[in-house]
Protein backbone atom coordinates (compact mmCIF):
# COMPACT_ATOMS: atom_id res chain seq x y z
CA UNK A 1 0.00 0.00 0.00
CA UNK A 2 1.50 3.33 -1.03
CA UNK A 3 -0.02 5.47 1.43
CA UNK A 4 -1.58 3.91 4.63
CA UNK A 5 -4.62 5.74 5.49
CA UNK A 6 -6.11 6.72 1.80
CA UNK A 7 -5.00 3.40 -0.01
CA UNK A 8 -3.45 3.36 -3.37
CA UNK A 9 -6.30 5.04 -5.13
CA UNK A 10 -7.34 8.63 -6.01
CA UNK A 11 -10.67 9.92 -7.77
CA UNK A 12 -11.41 10.15 -11.60
CA UNK A 13 -12.57 13.89 -10.65
CA UNK A 14 -8.96 14.73 -9.36
CA UNK A 15 -7.37 12.58 -12.11
CA UNK A 16 -9.47 14.31 -14.94
CA UNK A 17 -8.80 17.84 -13.31
CA UNK A 18 -5.06 16.82 -14.06
CA UNK A 19 -5.83 16.59 -17.82
CA UNK A 20 -7.58 19.30 -18.16
CA UNK A 21 -5.05 21.80 -16.48
CA UNK A 22 -2.59 19.90 -18.38
CA UNK A 23 -4.30 20.74 -21.48
CA UNK A 24 -4.96 24.64 -20.80
CA UNK A 25 -0.93 24.54 -20.28
CA UNK A 26 0.21 22.92 -22.96
CA UNK A 27 -2.92 22.55 -25.27
CA UNK A 28 -4.22 19.49 -26.74
CA UNK A 29 -2.29 17.53 -28.81
CA UNK A 30 1.07 18.09 -26.41
CA UNK A 31 -1.18 16.52 -23.32
CA UNK A 32 -2.35 14.05 -25.62
CA UNK A 33 1.12 12.90 -26.37
CA UNK A 34 2.67 13.14 -22.68
CA UNK A 35 -0.43 11.20 -21.29
CA UNK A 36 0.15 8.58 -23.80
CA UNK A 37 3.57 8.21 -23.64
CA UNK A 38 2.56 8.14 -19.82
CA UNK A 39 0.48 5.37 -20.15
CA UNK A 40 2.91 3.77 -21.79
CA UNK A 41 5.47 3.70 -19.61
CA UNK A 42 2.73 2.26 -16.76
CA UNK A 43 2.02 -0.54 -19.50
CA UNK A 44 5.81 -1.12 -19.48
CA UNK A 45 5.72 -1.35 -15.52
CA UNK A 46 2.25 -3.51 -15.38
CA UNK A 47 3.49 -6.11 -17.98
CA UNK A 48 6.88 -6.40 -15.79
CA UNK A 49 4.32 -6.52 -12.47
CA UNK A 50 2.58 -9.46 -13.92
CA UNK A 51 5.68 -11.27 -14.88
CA UNK A 52 4.21 -11.40 -18.80
CA UNK A 53 7.63 -10.55 -20.34
CA UNK A 54 8.23 -13.74 -22.71
CA UNK A 55 5.29 -15.46 -22.13
CA UNK A 56 3.96 -18.39 -24.03
CA UNK A 57 0.16 -17.47 -23.37
CA UNK A 58 -2.32 -16.65 -25.95
CA UNK A 59 -3.33 -13.64 -26.49
CA UNK A 60 -6.67 -14.05 -25.26
CA UNK A 61 -4.83 -15.17 -22.07
CA UNK A 62 -2.48 -12.13 -21.91
CA UNK A 63 -5.62 -9.71 -22.27
CA UNK A 64 -7.54 -11.23 -19.61
CA UNK A 65 -4.10 -10.65 -17.14
CA UNK A 66 -4.24 -7.32 -18.09
CA UNK A 67 -8.25 -6.82 -17.56
CA UNK A 68 -7.96 -8.32 -13.93
CA UNK A 69 -5.18 -6.20 -13.53
CA UNK A 70 -6.87 -2.88 -14.83
CA UNK A 71 -10.17 -3.58 -13.60
CA UNK A 72 -12.08 -3.74 -10.52
CA UNK A 73 -10.11 -6.34 -9.42
CA UNK A 74 -6.60 -3.99 -10.28
CA UNK A 75 -6.23 -0.59 -10.48
CA UNK A 76 -9.45 0.32 -12.11
CA UNK A 77 -8.20 2.35 -15.25
CA UNK A 78 -10.98 0.59 -17.28
CA UNK A 79 -12.93 -2.58 -18.19
CA UNK A 80 -11.20 -4.71 -20.62
CA UNK A 81 -13.83 -7.14 -22.40
CA UNK A 82 -12.40 -8.88 -25.18
CA UNK A 83 -9.56 -9.02 -27.70
CA UNK A 84 -9.86 -9.67 -32.07
CA UNK A 85 -7.39 -10.03 -34.66
CA UNK A 86 -8.99 -9.07 -37.91
CA UNK A 87 -6.30 -8.80 -40.38
CA UNK A 88 -3.06 -8.30 -38.66
CA UNK A 89 -4.97 -5.65 -36.41
CA UNK A 90 -5.02 -6.45 -32.50
CA UNK A 91 -8.30 -4.95 -30.99
CA UNK A 92 -8.52 -4.40 -27.82
CA UNK A 93 -12.38 -3.51 -26.42
CA UNK A 94 -12.69 -1.69 -22.70
CA UNK A 95 -15.23 0.06 -21.34
CA UNK A 96 -15.47 2.30 -18.22
CA UNK A 97 -12.14 3.88 -19.49
CA UNK A 98 -10.89 6.77 -16.59
CA UNK A 99 -10.45 9.10 -19.97
CA UNK A 100 -14.44 8.76 -21.08
CA UNK A 101 -15.38 8.96 -17.37
CA UNK A 102 -17.95 12.06 -16.85
CA UNK A 103 -17.43 13.14 -20.52
CA UNK A 104 -20.62 14.56 -21.93
CA UNK A 105 -22.07 12.04 -25.19
CA UNK A 106 -20.57 12.94 -28.36
CA UNK A 107 -17.16 15.01 -26.54
CA UNK A 108 -14.55 14.51 -28.98
CA UNK A 109 -12.39 13.57 -26.05
CA UNK A 110 -9.56 10.26 -26.83
CA UNK A 111 -8.63 7.56 -24.09
CA UNK A 112 -4.97 9.02 -24.32
CA UNK A 113 -3.70 7.15 -20.89
CA UNK A 114 -5.40 4.09 -21.39
CA UNK A 115 -4.66 3.21 -24.80
CA UNK A 116 -1.23 4.35 -23.69
CA UNK A 117 -1.16 1.48 -20.99
CA UNK A 118 -2.64 -1.30 -22.86
CA UNK A 119 -0.24 -0.19 -25.63
CA UNK A 120 3.11 -0.30 -23.58
CA UNK A 121 1.93 -3.42 -22.26
CA UNK A 122 1.08 -5.51 -25.26
CA UNK A 123 4.73 -3.94 -26.67
CA UNK A 124 6.85 -5.15 -23.62
CA UNK A 125 4.38 -8.66 -23.48
CA UNK A 126 4.99 -9.41 -27.53
CA UNK A 127 8.41 -7.78 -27.78
CA UNK A 128 6.77 -5.86 -30.91
CA UNK A 129 6.62 -2.62 -32.03
CA UNK A 130 3.03 -1.40 -32.64
CA UNK A 131 1.25 1.95 -33.66
CA UNK A 132 -2.09 2.49 -31.74
CA UNK A 133 -5.37 4.30 -32.11
CA UNK A 134 -8.80 4.85 -30.06
CA UNK A 135 -10.77 3.92 -33.32
CA UNK A 136 -14.17 3.75 -31.66
CA UNK A 137 -15.52 5.40 -28.15
CA UNK A 138 -18.68 5.11 -26.04
CA UNK A 139 -18.84 9.30 -25.84
CA UNK A 140 -19.63 9.06 -29.71
CA UNK A 141 -21.62 5.98 -29.71
CA UNK A 142 -20.23 2.88 -29.40
CA UNK A 143 -20.80 -0.23 -27.13
CA UNK A 144 -16.98 0.00 -26.50
CA UNK A 145 -13.95 2.02 -26.29
CA UNK A 146 -11.53 0.25 -29.09
CA UNK A 147 -7.95 0.43 -29.51
CA UNK A 148 -6.36 -0.94 -32.14
CA UNK A 149 -2.83 -1.96 -32.15
CA UNK A 150 -0.60 -2.42 -35.95
CA UNK A 151 2.39 -3.71 -35.94
CA UNK A 152 5.54 -2.07 -37.55
CA UNK A 153 7.20 -3.15 -40.05
CA UNK A 154 11.01 -3.23 -39.38
CA UNK A 155 12.66 -2.00 -42.06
Amino acid sequence: MLRPILGDFSSIICFKAVIVGMEEALGEKATAIALTSAGRSRGKHLAHELGLIKTSLALEDIVYKLGLALGTEGTRLCMVHKVEIVNDVIKIYTSETVCSAGEPQDSPRKCTFTLGAVWGALEHILGKRFVGKHTESVLRGSNYDVFEFTQLKSS
